[in-house]
Parts: C-alpha cells; structure tokens; sequence
C-alpha cells in the first residue's frame, strides 16, 4: 500500500540515549524522512532556559523603534543579515505578510579576492543596539549555537536512519572552511486590513535541515502532502518542527524528501504569530551531484513504496542538481532581496533584473 501522511509524526530525542529504545527512534526517523519530510522533535538538548530566553526577546525585538530597525536594514549587508520590513517579498503572485529579521551563527568574512561572488554570502551579521535590547545578541548567539550542535547530531542519527555510516555526510561540511549557518526570526501581524492570509507562500527549503521554533501559540504553519492536502503543523510546546532541505533530498536521491510547506496569517483581531527558523547550511563550494551515496537497496525500495506526489505548489531550489551550493543559495536571496542584489552584486543584479529594481523580491 502506497505511503502518504496525514499528520506530523512526533520523535522524542530523549530516546537516541536508550540503548533498549534507540532502534525505535531510528525506525520512527526512517519514516519520517522517507514519508512524510517532516516531524515534531521533543526533548532536544538544546537548554530550556536559552529557547525560552529566546522567545522572550522575539516580541521585543520587533518593537525596537523604525528608525533602529532601518538602521540594521539588509541592503546594508552583501551577507543578506539584517531586517527585512512586512510585505517585501511575495510568493507565488502574492506578498507575504511577515516582517522579519536575518541573523547568523558567528563566522568573519571567508570571500577573498579572485573567489567567485557566492563566497560573499558568509560574513559578520547585523544586530540592533545593545542599550535597545541589551543581552538580545549573547542570547541569540547562545541559542544558535545549542541549535547548530543539534543538527550535526541529528544529522548522524539521519544518516543512520538511511543505512548509512554515521560520518556519510561529513564531507559536505566538514571541510576546510568554516559553516556559517542562517536564521530568521519572523512576525507575521493578524489579518485586520489585509486582502491575503498568506504569511509566507507555497516553498521549499534550502539546505540539509530546519529547525523551527514556533515562538507564540498561533497555528498557521501547514505542510503539502503528497496527493496536495495542506495538513496543519501546531505549535506543540517543547519542540522544534524539523524539516528536509533541497540540498539533503537532492544528495539522498529523492529519499529524503523535502516538503513544501506554507505559513497562514493570524485570524483578525489576534496577536501577531512568531517563528525562528533555523537552517543548517553545507559548504558553499560544495556541488551535491559530485559527491554520491552508496543507498543499500532495502532502504531505496521504502522510497518505491511511497505514495506518487503530485505537482507540489514550490518549485524553488531546482538548481542543486547542476550547481555549487553558494551559488543556488545566492540565486535564491537575489531573488528574493533585488535591493541587496543591486547595491552589492550589480551585475547579478542586472541578469535577474533587467528592467530594474522592482517594488517586491520573490523566490519564484
């Protein structure tokens, strides 16, 4: 019988240090990935109190004053860091209602002269005024920091659950440079006046993993299933939404699927809805097609017995395939901040956007 979902499959990390339940853990894992692209990760290691503290800043942060948030905006960074107001970009013909700001885990500049552009995207983040939110950037950094050490643990626990040595995917970040990784911290304002409720439109992910923090109670995130239902994915307390990136199903063969997934807006008259995405990056230089897997037939035949997708409503990210990683990640933020793009890749801007900087960016 072919395999679909029809909920959000909930793993409990506490059990990777079960020897007796371990086994369990893996298989719960293997299905995860291979059915459904996403699950509900409780008990991770990352410390309470830093998620907490995290949480308590989100709403702060984004009552900063305007003038701060401009201050910090991302045209000012060629890293693409830093704040981004509600409504510039759009998905799918429509914009997406979040204001948001960009951050990284802590990494210098590795582009050096003679590098090709996509070298540039890693660098120094942007981060409001200390006396605005003092303690917000330590905070942040300590929270990112216990997420980042997470998913390359998680990581070996994937590999093992695809049959692979625990170390298999190693060489697309352990190299010679460091891994900077990404992440937002989102608000997506309740519907009031707007003709919308498209939060964030129909996308894939980048990269190998997602970790999400859904950081207020509001429902609104929703995942494609593969005969096309939208199915909702609530926020549960004390866990992270984890998810497959382009980049990790494209190294898996299509095992590990990625899943699109869409955010609604808060119903009128509620308050404002809070996430924080955190996205495990691999090296920039790094093409996926040339480094190849040895997949034990048993597990590929689990993909056979997956339900056929239909047409999901994401196409983004379709380059891993042919390109370096950097660049298919560079592609991704041209397009979707043209302002970053003209001001620091003018001549990229000008492939993407010949006839000019246009009122909104979008991923497709």
């Amino acid at each position: 019988m072919a395999s679909n979902f029809s909920s959000i499959p909930i793993l409990d990390y506490a059990l990777t240090a079960d020897p007796e339940r371990r086994g369990e853990f893996i298989s719960q894992l293997r299905h995860a990935l291979i059915n459904v692209g996403f699950l509900y990760l409780a008990n991770s290691p990352v410390p309470r109190e830093d998620i907490d503290a995290v949480i308590d800043y989100t709403p702060r942060l984004f009552d900063i004053p305007q003038e701060a948030k401009d201050k910090i905006r991302m045209a000012n960074s060629e890293h693409f860091y830093g704040y981004s107001r509600l409504g510039a970009e759009f998905t799918k013909g429509k914009s997406d209602q979040r204001e948001q700001f960009d951050f990284g885990t802590e990494c210098d500049s590795v582009w050096k002269s003679g590098d090709p552009d996509y070298m540039r995207l890693w660098g120094p983040a942007q981060w409001p005024q200390e006396e605005l939110l003092p303690g917000f950037k330590a905070t942040m950094l300590r929270y990112l920091a216990g997420v980042e050490k997470l998913s390359y643990e998680f990581i070996n626990l994937l590999a093992e659950a695809l049959g692979l040595p625990a170390d298999a995917l190693k060489a697309f970040y352990e190299t010679e440079m460091p891994v900077q990784h990404w992440a937002k911290v989102v608000k997506y304002p309740a519907l009031d006046n707007l003709s919308s409720d498209q939060g964030v439109g129909p996308h894939f992910d980048a990269g190998f993993l997602t970790f999400l923090l859904q950081a207020s109670p509001h429902a609104g995130l929703q995942v494609q299933n593969l005969s096309g239902e939208w199915i909702n994915a609530p926020p549960i307390p004390g866990t992270f939404v984890v998810n497959i990136g382009k980049a990790l199903e494209t190294v898996t063969q299509g095992l590990a699927r990625a899943t699109s997934h869409r955010v609604l807006s808060p119903p009128k008259g509620s308050t404002p809805r809070y996430s924080i995405p955190f996205f495990q990056n691999i090296s920039l230089r790094v093409s996926v097609k040339d480094i190849t897997l040895q997949l034990n037939e048993e597990i590929v035949k689990l993909k056979e017995q997956r339900a056929e997708a239909g047409n999901p409503d994401s196409v983004n990210y379709a380059e891993y395939g042919q390109l370096p990683t950097g660049q298919v990640n560079l592609i991704g933020r041209i397009k979707s901040h043209p302002d970053v793009a003209q001001r620091h890749y003018p001549e990229l801007f000008k492939q993407f956007f010949p006839q000019g900087l246009p009122m909104q960016g979008k991923a497709y």
